[in-house]
């Protein structure tokens, strides 16, 4: 009697897991990856909070303190839109520029994740930082003796959003677009001119009045003069969002046409 036969087994087959649980996973990687190097945390919250605690402690703001606030009311708002420079555009240009030149953005492009759901997971890395920073700069400046409305709070979170995803396009453009060595040289090069000179740190006022001018189109003249009236005034003034709406729009059309994946 010939044994009866069985069908062999059709091996299960993986299906991927939801689009929301990929990009979260991108996002935990890309940012513990931001927050366990050296490198980048020197960039992300040493260098910030040793300028907070120096523009608090010395005179170098003493000239654009506004009557009724304290150094550490005009150093916050600068110290926060520093972070955004550092994270979004440093951090994330220079981990991209590099991920880019060793084949890896190419990879995961491939995998189900899918570039926009790589492009998602590096928004919301960047702004897992962006948390850890304000919650650090905050913790940092209420020692110092920082004591910000609650409103002027909650209405820095837009500013500091809308800075972020201008400086995101700006660094995703600029490592989508040249070598990793020169993403690298350029960012550390804008990230020490605009700390300095670009409205950042200090107000466009402390420079003379057309170099002012100047410094308030720019991205980050534009995110620091807007934190800075949020906290100081209790709400930005209208042109300060424009310039970073601008600058946002036109980042991210350069980096959707000119982005390179390898």
């Amino acid at each position: 009697m010939t044994p009866p036969t069985t069908a062999p087994a059709t091996p299960a087959v993986r299906t991927p897991a939801p689009l929301a649980r990929r990009v979260a996973a991108q996002a935990r990687f890309e940012a513990m990856a931001m927050l366990r190097n050296g490198e980048q945390l020197l960039l992300l919250v040493v260098l910030p909070l040793m300028a907070l605690a120096a523009l608090t402690l010395t005179g170098l703001l003493d000239g654009v303190v506004p009557a009724g606030a304290t150094r550490v009311d005009v150093a916050v708002p600068g110290v926060l839109a520093l972070c955004v420079l550092s994270n979004a555009f440093s951090g994330q240009g220079i981990q991209t520029g590099f991920d880019r030149r060793y084949g890896v953005l190419r990879f995961l492009s491939t995998t189900p994740l899918g570039r926009g759901g790589l492009i998602a997971g590096k928004l919301l890395a960047i702004l897992a930082v962006l948390v850890v920073q304000y919650v650090l700069v905050a913790a940092v400046g209420a020692a110092l003796g920082w004591r910000p409305e609650p409103a002027a709070v909650l209405l820095s979170v837009p500013v500091l959003l809308l800075g972020a995803a201008t400086f995101t396009g700006l660094g995703l453009l600029l490592a989508g677009t040249v070598r990793a060595e020169a993403t690298l040289a350029v960012t550390n090069l804008v990230w020490v001119l605009l700390a300095a000179v670009g409205g950042t740190l200090f107000p466009a006022t402390t420079l003379p009045a057309g170099p002012a001018g100047l410094v308030g189109l720019l991205p980050s003249g534009a995110l620091g003069a807007g934190l800075r009236e949020t906290f100081l005034t209790g709400a930005p003034s209208l042109l300060p969002l424009l310039v970073l709406a601008g600058w946002g729009a036109a980042a991210w059309a350069g980096a959707v046409r000119w982005f390179r994946w390898s």
